[in-house]
């Protein structure tokens, strides 16, 4: 079990791998959206690279449209 600390509240977690696994965990894979971990910006194209460690800290922003 891992704790993240995702936009500032602790949540635990079992099997999480990447970045992606967590997005579609927390059914945000398909939003458009901005993540932040540990004060660094990831790009879209490394979510599935990006490994996920106990302690990481995580900021993730929504995009919402609208007039």
């Amino acid at each position: 079990m891992i704790q993240l600390i995702i936009n500032g509240q602790p949540r635990h977690f079992d099997n999480l791998l990447n970045l992606q696994q967590l997005l579609e965990q927390m059914s945000l894979q398909n939003k458009r959206l901005a993540v932040e971990r540990n004060g660094e910006i990831v790009p879209r194209s490394q979510f599935t690279e990006q490994p996920l460690f106990d302690g990481d800290r995580l900021e993730i922003v929504v995009a919402v449209g609208g007039g």
